[in-house]
């Protein structure tokens, strides 16, 4: 089995944080970006986490919420889906905590949500609501697992069962959008259109659907956290060859704070949650999406 992991440790010598990714089983790979498991041995967590796709979390309790970019409250549920963001979200829990959670992939976000899946963008709701109680028994679950290796094994059994709702997306589409998001650290617009053969209005229609957002704000929030994922990993952008895909310093600065929540200076020294985050999603290389991984 394969993992990354990451454990700050507290004053006292302990983890009170603990964040653990993991790659899905291959059938899965075009549905699912990475599970990731969470312990939170904190009496409060409160931190921004940056622009993202589609999360279903599963937590050992209700205690906590999501302040979404236009300022939408949602109190988070025992499970909660968490749709596409355009801008960084404030996550804020109640310790002592277990979060269990998986990334989708466009494919598997509007294999789960049909024709729903653009109506969810900076937006959340209870996963009970679509499954009933079911999911509890997922989450009862999850939380009995008596090791790592057997709640990873439940993960990717649920991820199967929710993603055969619907029918699946266009794999070649979302295929071509991940490529274009990944082959430059400036996506234009053009290129996509271009590539996919389409025209501009069905190219917006499309990635709207599976994706949350227009091209132009998809381009402009993979090349903002694939910067700030990097400066939070300790790489300098030019190293990174992202140095010239912002105008200047001010553009750099505006377009991390609103997709990442932080600046560049803020990134420079990283909470040990964006740490943990970006380190262990850049140790999935090679096991995931280049779109995973890179940002």
């Amino acid at each position: 089995m394969s993992e990354s992991s990451s454990s700050p440790t507290g004053a006292d010598g302990g983890s009170p944080f603990e964040l653990q990714y993991f790659p899905p089983d291959p059938d899965l790979a075009e549905m699912v970006s990475s599970f990731y498991f969470v312990r939170l041995d904190m009496p409060v967590f409160d931190e921004y986490e940056r622009a993202d796709r589609p999360q279903l979390r599963i937590m050992s309790m209700a205690e906590g919420e999501y302040i979404f970019p236009d300022g939408h409250y949602f109190p988070a549920k025992r499970a909660t889906i968490v749709g596409p963001t355009s801008g960084s979200v404030r996550a804020r829990g109640k310790g002592p905590l277990r979060i269990y959670g998986f990334g989708l992939q466009p494919v598997g976000w509007a294999t789960l949500m049909g024709d729903h899946a653009d109506k969810l963008t900076d937006r959340a709701m209870d996963a009970a609501d679509l499954f009933g109680d079911w999911i509890d028994e997922v989450a009862e679950a999850l939380i009995a697992a008596k090791d790592t290796s057997e709640r990873l094994v439940i993960a990717n059994n649920i991820a199967r069962e929710i993603l055969q709702k619907n029918q699946p997306a266009p794999a070649w589409f979302t295929r071509t959008v991940d490529h274009w998001l990944t082959q430059s650290v400036s996506p234009q617009v053009p290129d996509l259109v271009e590539a996919t053969g389409m025209s501009i209005r069905s190219v917006e229609r499309m990635t709207k659907h599976y994706y949350g957002l227009s091209p132009r704000m998809l381009a402009r929030k993979y090349r903002a956290v694939r910067a700030a994922s990097a400066l939070a990993r300790g790489e300098c952008l030019e190293e990174a060859q992202l140095g010239d895909a912002f105008y200047d310093q001010s553009h750099l600065i505006r377009e991390m704070k609103r997709f990442a929540g932080a600046t560049p200076g803020q990134l420079a020294r990283p909470t040990p949650y964006t740490e943990a985050t970006t380190r262990g999603r850049k140790q999935l290389a090679g096991k995931v999406s280049p779109l995973v991984s890179d940002t």
